[in-house]
């Protein structure tokens, strides 16, 4: 049977990587996660002295041929980032990280480096993507694109809880804040801006449960690929 291309885009903390990762387990596909890779040249940017992602954008540009991200399979069947070989999946979970991420991200050079990357490891399908442009640049031919929202106060709760349990204490008014700074940039950015394919599904999943919005999108899977069994 034909294994498709899978792009998932969407808002920040709209559950993608959830989503995108029981799809991949249902579907028996490959899962990548590229935001994980834009957090990781952020944090390689962090520990290499760049504080003004904006100014330094030369020294970032500069640090690239140094940045190589794989994923590794854990034993329990989970996959994590690593940086150069060292496994950094916890440390691209941070806040600052994240806030790095949706920086670096809008600068062309980046997303060049990252695009390409991303397009080797799928090029032979089977894969299940998100991002903020996966349906739009990364694989604008993939099979099958959905689109991921959710309101902006929906979207900053899920987040401050994730860092409650991760046992930071974030400041809920800090933590929607962010969440609108990253969605102006993802949208605004002129590389590759946030935006929904033409082609795309829509899901918002603003008031639905995990289990709810996961039947919903296997539905929508398994229609696609029906036709290619």
């Amino acid at each position: 049977m034909k294994q498709i291309i899978v792009a998932i885009d969407g808002y920040s903390s709209c559950g993608k990587s959830t989503i995108a990762k029981q799809l991949a387990q249902y579907a028996g596909y490959r899962y990548i996660d590229t935001g994980a890779m834009y957090r990781a040249a952020a944090l390689f940017a962090i520990r290499n002295k760049i504080s003004d992602f904006s100014s330094q954008q030369s020294d970032i540009i500069a640090l690239l041929p140094q940045v190589h991200i794989d994923f590794a399979i854990q034993p329990d069947g989970t996959q994590h980032v690593t940086l150069n070989g060292e496994d950094v999946e916890k440390q691209i979970r941070t806040l600052e990280v994240g806030n790095g991420a949706s920086q670096i991200a809008v600068i062309p050079e980046v997303r060049r480096y990252l695009v390409a990357q991303q397009q080797q490891m799928g090029k032979n399908g089977g894969i299940v993507m998100d991002g903020r442009d996966i349906g739009t640049v990364v694989f604008p031919e993939a099979e099958l694109k959905l689109f991921l929202t959710a309101s902006p106060e929906v979207r900053a709760e899920r987040r401050y809880k994730e860092l409650i349990e991760k046992g930071e204490q974030p400041v809920m008014a800090d933590v929607l804040a962010d969440v609108n700074d990253r969605d102006y940039r993802d949208t605004h950015r002129a590389e590759s801006p946030l935006k929904q394919a033409a082609d795309a599904v829509v899901v918002d999943n603003s008031i639905m449960t995990r289990e709810e919005q996961m039947e919903a999108i296997i539905g929508i899977f398994d229609n696609k690929i029906r036709p290619l069994r």
